[in-house]
């Protein structure tokens, strides 16, 4: 089987919309896809009060082939009103292997960043017991973050486990999201790892991805 130059892309966009994106992803030949259920988080005060700081989110996690890249920006950023602020974001990210879908092998070895040689944005993916996401995004927050989503990653029985890039993640845990500028990247996970006592065993576990390219990003909104 010839390798394959592969692609995780993960639209995040608001409940009800995922399905949509799956739809027109598979017109322009994506295999398919899987949608989480998570929730932006909206740092302001009165929204606190009022118990609306929290917004619903569709996260929908895809691998293709690289050459279908530029296309999923742009048809995803046209159907979904991505250029407009807070209607979604989409980021793509290398793929080493992929496993238990046909046709997909390795990708090539030197992982080439879709062309790019710098990239603007990481990824920060920070996976812990659930009801401490908000605490890993204060810290994020507070080392200059701008938004997060959190991720539930729950079994559907207390003895199944939850499989999530190949690691099982068992019930009632959190995983915190961030699209971040890579300048920022280094001190905020350094951020989150000391406020959330990462080096601890059982404490939690962090890794951060390359972005090849995002889309909906807006730099006066959150990232969320």
């Amino acid at each position: 089987m010839i390798n394959k130059e592969l692609v995780l892309s993960a639209v995040i966009v608001n409940l009800g919309s995922g399905s949509k994106v799956l739809k027109e992803a598979k017109k322009i030949g994506v295999a398919g896809g899987t949608i989480f259920l998570g929730r932006g988080t909206v740092k302001n005060h009165i929204l606190e009060i009022l118990g609306l700081n929290e917004v619903k989110k569709e996260i929908v996690l895809m691998i293709s082939e690289s050459g279908l890249e530029d296309k999923i920006h742009e048809v995803l950023t046209q159907k979904l009103h991505l250029d407009k602020p807070n209607h979604g974001i989409i980021f793509s990210s290398p793929v080493k292997k992929v496993l238990g879908i046909k046709n997909y092998g390795e990708s090539d070895g030197d992982l080439r960043i879709g062309g790019k040689d710098e990239m603007e944005y990481e990824v920060i993916f920070t996976i812990v017991e659930r009801g401490l996401g908000e605490e890993v995004v204060d810290a994020a927050t507070s080392a200059g973050a701008r938004g997060a989503t959190i991720i539930n990653a729950r079994g559907s029985g207390i003895h199944e486990n939850v499989m999530f890039f190949s690691m099982n993640i068992e019930p009632e845990k959190e995983i915190v999201m961030l699209i971040v500028e890579k300048e920022k990247s280094n001190k905020i996970a350094k951020v989150i790892k000391e406020a959330m006592n990462l080096d601890e065993p059982g404490k939690g576990i962090m890794f951060i991805m390359d972005v090849n390219k995002t889309s909906g990003l807006f730099q006066s909104k959150d990232l969320n």
